[in-house]
């Protein structure tokens, strides 16, 4: 007697992971869903776009700066936010003082125009420093290139920034009260005077609304690609930069 065939085996169809994401879209989702541009790192950690338009607006700021105030005015208004140096400079013979301002023009202009490499070099510097903590000291796995990607979307958030400063500069922004390091007042040393109160408004300046958002993009990227606890992984972006802050008024205490 011929056995009953066996009924065929149904094999369900797995349910398809989510679209992958264009360049523009993860660009847009970065402001607007910013755990879809994240957690897409984890099949595409391509960082050229963010770094392209990082480029272009610091590109395009630095042209406002050299056009709207001069290099010049620029330099001048840099070195009176460090008294000690600009006592020096302005207590030095009139040749020699011509010489101190321009080679201040200069390097002024120059640090502009090349802040996409030096960008660059401290985002490679901190995307390494935040992969090592995430896996020594949340076990995180997560690959250099993503800690990478992740610091480049996250900083979109600091280019706002940079480019209202240069709107601002084309609207006529006085040149007297400009400052290239904190071009524009989103933050707490906007209510502190630079030249009176230098370490207070180092440690001002550095309380600010787009580094704020930087700082919760970087925290939700980490989460997206690993299982990190958003907690935790606010805990350590946050206290990466609290110690990087603690250094940089000290510094800024010794030189004033």
């Amino acid at each position: 007697m011929a056995a009953a065939p066996l009924p065929p085996i149904s094999v369900p169809t797995p349910a398809p992971g989510p679209a992958p994401l264009s360049e523009g879209v993860r660009i847009i989702d970065t402001f607007i869903a910013p755990s879809r541009t994240f957690t897409d790192l984890r099949r595409s950690a391509a960082w050229w776009a963010p770094f392209l338009i990082l480029a272009i607006v610091s590109g395009l700021f630095a042209y406002a700066v050299g056009q709207k105030v001069g290099w010049d005015k620029a330099a001048e208004n840099v070195l009176q936010t460090r008294p000690k140096q600009w006592d020096a400079i302005q207590n030095q013979e009139p040749e020699q003082r011509q010489k101190s301002m321009q080679m201040a023009e200069k390097q002024t202009m120059i640090t502009a125009y090349a802040f996409p490499v030096i960008n660059l070099i401290l985002l490679l510097i901190v995307a390494a420093a935040l992969m090592g903590t995430f896996k020594f000291g949340a076990n995180a796995a997560v690959s250099y290139k993503v800690s990478l990607a992740i610091v480049f979307y996250a900083s979109l958030a600091g280019a706002v920034r940079y480019l209202l400063a240069t709107l601002a500069l084309f609207a006529g922004m006085s040149p007297d009260g400009f400052n290239l390091q904190n071009p524009v007042a989103t933050n707490l040393g906007a209510l502190v005077s630079v030249t009176e109160h230098p370490v207070l408004y180092a440690a001002g300046s550095m309380i600010d609304i787009f580094g704020i958002w930087t700082l919760v993009l970087t925290a939700i990227g980490f989460t997206c690609v690993s299982k990190v606890k958003r907690g935790t992984a606010l805990a350590i972006v946050f206290g990466w930069y609290i110690a990087f802050m603690v250094l940089i008024v000290g510094l800024t205490s010794l030189a004033s």
